[in-house]
């Protein structure tokens, strides 16, 4: 049984180094949308796979960025069904991310790379229609620093 669970899993490593940035892009878009699923895995994987780890760090943070920018627009249109059926996002996570809005402004946006509430940010960075420049720079100041100190740890090993 825990053989085969072994190999499953090196399966499953394979599939996704040998498709290397494409599925890094991929599972970074995807982490920071819909699913709930992350990418830090992937990209520690990749550095110790001794993948390029200034190119892992830049296509995760621009994929991950591009998702919170999915998720502001879902929110800019103000798509509540959306949000709560397919993003689950609960109106409690909506609530809390418009307190942090309330209390740090903006700067909240730095945080949109935490689990839980994250996805929520953004959306309700759209939701306050808070400018899009400055929502960009943000997320992807706070995207970045994620897979930066990721990239860091990984490439101790």
């Amino acid at each position: 049984m825990k053989r085969r669970k072994k190999e499953k899993m090196l399966d499953m490593t394979t599939i996704l180094t040998e498709y290397g940035y494409i599925s890094l892009f991929i599972t970074s878009f995807l982490a920071s949308t819909i699913l709930p699923l992350g990418s830090e895995g992937l990209v520690a994987l990749m550095i110790i796979d001794k993948f390029n780890i200034y190119t892992v760090v830049i296509v995760a943070s621009v994929a991950n960025f591009l998702g919170a920018c999915t998720s502001y627009y879902i929110g800019f249109t103000g798509r509540g069904l959306f949000i709560n059926k397919y993003m689950r996002i609960s109106d409690e996570q909506i609530k809390k991310a418009e307190g942090s809005f309330k209390k740090y402004g903006g700067l909240s946006l730095l945080f949109t790379w935490l689990p839980g509430i994250g996805d929520a940010i953004a959306v309700v960075g759209g939701l306050l229609r808070y400018r899009f420049a400055q929502f960009a720079v943000l997320v992807f100041i706070g995207k970045a620093f994620r897979y930066i100190i990721v990239a860091y740890i990984a490439s101790q090993y």
